[in-house]
């Protein structure tokens, strides 16, 4: 793929200190676009500075198969740094700062890292820490080192510049570990190997139809990393990318329009804040072609919302998949709004659509034990639900060093490996996959088994209910199913004891809630900080418990 040299690669936003300097302004190769204050790298530049890092880091040991923390903030350097350890053959090490310093810092011991490349805020933990970083030989700080042992990330990078010879790493080797966010039990490290990211890179640029004339808006840093690696540019916006939920609406509207983005990825959150700002603004987004939104199931009025924004034929695609396996299957707004939604507020799940080009995948039965060989017979006939299972060259073969995992959630067939997603759903007969939820969010009472998502969308069509999450208490197989509520701020104009009525009215009138008679009102829901969007249901069953038992 040949890529323009001096189209822009990053943008990012100028941050400037209090004497109105420009905070990269070490960088050699740096661009400041004055109308719009922002920095940008061309592709030339961003090799150039990825080359004289690249020198750096082999002259201080991190080189091919150097697993290596990285703890940096968005930004130009965090594109710099990245593609610096791929062309040194180095592994980064990614671990999710929202599990909380306790789970990150088991990840860190679980990855032993031989490097370790942070903000100096980051280096606090090895500080207080030292036990779970005694693997660590090399040190980077990313910013004014003050106290802190190592290098800094300015002193590492070898000018003037040289061109790099890049690592000639095999398709099997490893690339990076990036760990779960342990939202269902503990964070695993996903082994990617490089024919693993060359696999997602194919799939999405075939299956979005992107071309490298496109601008992206990334509000998840660590996708924005595709688009470069697509000859795309990758305009990086100024907001938390911890905090989606809270992002500044005006701000992602002014990137777009100020830089003709035409593809953006966001959470389901961010979907939700921005799309109701720009709707009550009446707000037309004329370059945006498709939006991707994933991290948790996308509602449909989440999506209707936003597309009041969207002109001619734009889309919004929901991609499906996981941290071992993405994308997997896909399904753009068109469909959702004319034909799936209905169903979905009838119980039937939420429809993820059809499987990604040529990737396998196969609905099996409900087990919570380790499948050691794959065979035919454990796959369910279509309609009935079952475990999400995925065969492809994007996904993932194993964990770091977790045989224990591996058995849990891989199946050997022959040479390849099934992914067990951990997520039920059943086949329709177009060949569309329905999703039902978690495996290990399932409540199992005494006469049937209940199901996350269908259930949870009954109680969503109450014009009051924001959103709301069935949990389970008691032992296996004797659950007692309690809905906990978060209801819509700023709209109760009706007291609980009205609201619940309602909504006891609205389950006996379903199948599928009608034995449901425990509802609880949290105001609000422990939710992933990733993507603002996955409901912990395991700490609101803990909390509901405590509630029922007062």
């Amino acid at each position: 793929m040949k890529i323009a040299p001096y189209k822009r690669a990053v943008v990012y936003p100028a941050a400037r200190d209090p004497n109105g300097r420009v905070s990269y302004s070490h960088l050699t190769f740096l661009q400041l676009d004055r109308e719009s204050d922002c920095l940008h790298l061309t592709f030339l530049q961003l090799d150039r500075e990825s080359d004289c890092l690249a020198h750096g880091f082999e002259k201080i040991g991190i080189n091919r198969g150097t697993r290596t923390i990285l703890m940096v903030k968005p930004g130009l350097e965090f594109f710099i740094i990245i593609f610096a350890l791929f062309k040194t053959g180095a592994v980064p090490v990614i671990v999710d700062p929202g599990m909380g310093i306790r789970r990150m810092l088991d990840c860190f011991r679980e990855g032993r890292p031989h490097a370790f490349i942070g903000i100096p805020v980051a280096h606090v933990l090895p500080t207080l820490y030292p036990k779970y970083f005694n693997t660590v030989r090399t040190w980077i700080t990313v910013g004014r080192r003050w106290f802190l042992k190592g290098a800094t990330l300015s002193r590492v990078r070898q000018v003037p510049w040289r061109a790099y010879e890049m690592a000639k790493t095999g398709r099997d080797e490893m690339a990076a570990i990036l760990f779960t966010t342990g939202s269902t039990g503990p964070a695993k490290g996903a082994v990617y190997t490089h024919g693993n990211f060359d696999a997602q890179l194919r799939h999405i640029k075939s299956h979005l139809g992107i071309s490298t004339h496109e601008i992206d808006l990334s509000t998840f840093p660590l996708f924005a990393l595709f688009w470069p690696a697509l000859g795309i540019t990758s305009v990086i916006p100024d907001m938390d990318p911890t905090k989606p939920a809270r992002v500044n609406p005006k701000k992602i509207i002014e990137a777009i329009v100020n830089q003709g983005v035409t593809s953006m990825f966001a959470s389901p959150a961010l979907l939700n804040r921005v799309g109701k700002y720009g709707k009550q603004k009446r707000i037309k987004l004329p370059s945006l072609k498709r939006v991707i939104s994933a991290g948790a199931p996308v509602s449909p009025s989440v999506i209707e919302q936003f597309s009041f924004m969207l002109c001619d034929d734009a889309e919004i695609h929901t991609p499906y998949g996981a941290t071992e396996a993405v994308p997997v299957i896909s399904i753009s707004s068109n469909e959702i709004l004319s034909e799936t939604r209905k169903l979905s507020e009838q119980g039937y799940g939420i429809c993820i659509g059809r499987p990604i080009n040529d990737l396998d995948v196969r609905i099996i039965k409900i087990s919570d034990d380790p499948i050691n060989k794959w065979s035919n017979d454990l796959v369910v006939e279509d309609n009935e639900i079952g475990e999400i299972t995925v065969k492809g060259d994007l996904v993932t073969r194993n964990y770091f060093e977790r045989p224990t995992a591996d058995a849990l959630a891989k199946i050997k067939d022959g040479h390849t490996i099934w992914h067990r997603m951990g997520d039920l759903g059943w086949f329709d007969s177009k060949g569309r996959i329905w999703f039902c939820g978690r495996k290990s969010h399932r409540v199992t009472t005494e006469k049937t088994t209940l199901f996350t998502i269908p259930c949870e969308a009954i109680f969503n069509n109450h014009p009051l209910v924001f959103r709301s999450a069935l949990v389970g208490i008691g032992p296996m197989d004797r659950q007692k199913p309690i809905i906990c509520i978060e209801l819509e701020h700023g709209k109760n104009k009706y007291t609980k004891k009205e609201i619940k009525k309602e909504l006891f009215e609205l389950a006996q009138q379903n199948e599928l809630t009608k034995n449901i008679n425990s509802i609880l009102f949290c105001k609000s829901f422990p939710v992933d900080i990733r993507h603002n969007s996955k409901i912990f249901r395991e700490k609101l069953a803990i909390w509901a418990e405590k509630k029922l038992n007062k």
